[in-house]
């Protein structure tokens, strides 16, 4: 049975860690994300909590192949200050957002949840962020492999933080909105689920939400987290993202894949991330995307 969300606090996690520069000596501007989606009106249209922040440290830009990945250790010191404050959040009954960030942030949350029991994801993204070294002849950027890292594929550092690898399993997973046709690859033999952005305009939302509930909603889980990236919208509407990819979905399919997971039964928390202010010096797109999520969630 479906069921309203109330009592939520937001909480920013603006890390940009997980992302190589745009270009030289520029570093992502994800990290003010937070700031546009408040300055959007965010806090106010979803009667929300302020959960305040948790702050990042100190991005890194150098890097070469061979390195492991990029602001690594700071990444693991990040997820484990932030899955204190999801866990706070959650005990004190309310229903977390993050805003982001990059997409690295997941692993705040699915440790916070791995910690409480056995959790599934809703991974909402135009890509796969499945890039592991098992599929890659060098990883680097921890936001290209978030879902490969929750499902502990990965440095022990970041996949394996408490002795609780994987946080999420991938019977436990389904991946919504992909585009490339070459991440599908990644997910052969994983038993990982997913729809790609085609099927969810043939099929349509509800359609994918039931999908969801399949692999969500079972008496062996005790919920699951929504991962939502900024470029499952196409980029005619949000292109202010670091790999716009054409082919997404429309406000109102957002909308409505949103509404429908945060509505099924055990939905523990919803993060939203990877909008690049720096391309949107208007505000449009914080905007657009503060009221799908307001449509969605309040």
């Amino acid at each position: 049975m479906s069921k309203l969300i109330t009592d939520m606090a937001i909480l920013d996690a603006p890390s940009n860690l997980g992302l190589r520069p745009p270009a030289t000596d520029v570093v992502p501007g994800c990290y003010k994300a937070p700031w546009a989606l408040r300055d959007a009106g965010i806090l106010d249209k979803l009667d929300a909590r302020d959960a305040g922040a948790v702050v990042p440290p100190r991005y890194v830009a150098t890097w070469r192949p061979g390195d492991g990945v990029r602001n690594g250790e700071a990444i693991a010191a990040y997820t484990r200050k932030l899955a204190d404050r999801v866990a706070e959040i959650r005990a004190a009954d309310e229903f977390p957002v993050l805003l982001g960030g990059d997409c690295s942030i997941l692993l705040g949350p699915a440790l916070a949840l791995r910690r409480q029991g056995r959790f599934g994801l809703a991974h909402v993204d135009a890509h796969s962020d499945f890039r592991e070294p098992a599929n890659s002849p060098h990883v680097g950027a921890a936001a290209g492999e978030d879902l490969a890292l929750v499902t502990g594929r990965g440095h022990d550092y970041l996949t394996d933080i408490d002795g609780l690898k994987p946080y999420v399993r991938d019977a436990d997973t389904i991946q919504l909105g992909v585009r490339d046709q070459e991440d599908l690859a990644d997910f052969a033999d994983t038993g990982i689920r997913y729809l790609t952005s085609a099927d969810i305009h043939s099929k349509g939302a509800p359609a994918a939400v039931e999908a969801a509930r399949e692999v969500l909603v079972r008496d062996d889980l005790d919920g699951f987290w929504i991962h939502l990236d900024a470029d499952i919208f196409d980029p005619s509407l949000v292109p202010a993202v670091d790999t716009p990819t054409p082919g997404g979905l429309d406000a109102e399919q957002v909308r409505d894949l949103v509404r429908g997971l945060a509505r099924l039964p055990g939905a523990a928390g919803l993060q939203i991330a990877i909008l690049d202010p720096d391309l949107d010096q208007d505000g449009r797109q914080a905007a657009l995307i503060v009221d799908v999520l307001t449509s969605a969630l309040a």
